[in-house]
């Protein structure tokens, strides 16, 4: 099972600051092991934030995103106490998905 991500959700003057840290090691399949085999691809190909029904952002990710990626999404429309979900899938049909509450600074 994938590790939680950590995420953090703070407002300040009506802005919700959203930090995702998602723990992946997001292979691309262009690297070799000590022995000089390929290591297989496998990363994450889509990540969305939603909070209750709202769809507040998505993407499309691909190999080229670092170990462990952190995204940073501001939005509005949101207040403290309010929830957000953060998902995602990867090229190996894995997902995982955590929520947080936003908190006020």
């Amino acid at each position: 099972m994938p590790q939680p991500m950590r995420i953090r959700a703070i407002v300040k003057d009506g802005v919700v600051d959203v930090r995702v840290q998602i723990r992946h090691p997001m292979e691309s399949g262009s690297r070799k092991d000590e022995a000089g085999e390929l290591i297989p691809a496998w990363y994450i190909t889509r990540f969305s934030l939603t909070a209750g029904d709202r769809l507040l952002f998505a993407a499309q990710l691909g190999p080229g995103v670092a170990r462990d990626p952190l995204l940073h999404i501001r939005v509005d429309g949101l207040a403290a106490g309010d929830e957000v979900l953060a998902a995602w899938e990867d090229s190996r049909g894995e997902t995982q998905s955590d929520r947080a509450r936003v908190e006020a600074l």
